[in-house]
């Protein structure tokens, strides 16, 4: 834009530029609040965890019963809403609580450091000898359940430290943890495992299935749009025209792709074999 303007007896021009930029990119959507991308919660059954940790889980043992295995819309893996007695006031608490394989309607659950080693009952990991195979393990004591809580997941005990209190367990990554030998698990692998096994076959089912989830479906490439849409859009051939990584400290318009990657490529030969390894 020119713009003139009168200084006494003299003229002068100066010239504004109005600077456009593109427009807001799909993950910056994704991350501001509003309804679009939203997550579909209205008939979610609710959040499953392990019982609070009370006095008679750490000394002794809590009986509960299994009353029915639900669906959770938008979860793989069923629930089970299992019923204990107050210890303390005449009311039952009920509980959403994750179902290992095998568990059924009914059954009698045990959660507490003496509880049995079955599958369906919580106990302390350092109540649980190596090997054994646990799902919806704490990370910290009496969070309620944080590794191992999708469909067909498990952790595996692998070692015991009894001078640290420390209990090294392999995630479903294959990476190793340590924890505090006082969380609890609950024995068995979750239900529901093997889902992925069966294709999709047609786009109706990819669309009921993330219909209950939220907006992630279907997802247009970045290659597909136009520069102003995109980072990777524009050019006369769908390609991406420069790396594909960027910056941890990259504007918001610009981080797409393969944000801060450490490595890309496929793992080959002794590199690829020790990251695996780990």
């Amino acid at each position: 834009t020119i713009h003139t303007a009168t200084g006494g007896a003299c003229f002068f021009t100066y010239h504004t530029t109005n600077a456009t930029m593109g427009r807001v990119i799909r993950a910056q959507r994704k991350g501001a609040k509003g309804a679009v991308f939203k997550s579909h919660t209205k008939h979610r059954k609710g959040a499953l965890k392990l019982r609070s940790l009370d006095y008679a889980e750490r000394h002794g043992y809590i009986q509960g019963v299994v009353k029915e295995i639900i669906h959770d819309p938008g979860r793989g893996a069923p629930l089970a809403r299992v019923h204990f007695r107050n210890p303390y006031k005449f009311k039952t608490d009920k509980e959403l609580m994750p179902v290992a394989e095998g568990m059924y309607s009914g059954q009698f659950v045990y959660c507490g450091k003496k509880a049995d080693l079955v599958i369906g009952n919580v106990l302390p990991l350092r109540q649980m000898p190596e090997g054994t195979v646990a799902c919806c393990v704490e990370q910290r004591i009496g969070d309620h359940g944080t590794f191992a809580r999708t469909g067909g997941n498990y952790v595996t005990v692998v070692a015991h430290n009894d001078d640290s209190g420390k209990t090294k367990i392999r995630l479903p990554s294959g990476a190793k943890k340590s924890v505090n030998s006082k969380c609890r698990a609950m024995v068995g692998i979750i239900a529901g495992g093997g889902r992925m096994d069966k294709p999709m076959l047609k786009a109706g089912r990819a669309y009921h299935k993330y219909k209950v989830k939220r907006n992630s479906w279907p997802k247009v490439r970045g290659v597909a749009m136009n520069p102003v849409e995109h980072p990777h859009g524009g050019g006369n051939h769908q390609h991406i025209g420069h790396a594909s990584t960027c910056s941890r400290e990259a504007s918001a318009g610009r981080k797409c792709g393969l944000i801060a990657a450490r490595r890309t490529g496929r793992l080959r030969g002794q590199t690829g074999k020790s990251l695996k390894d780990d």
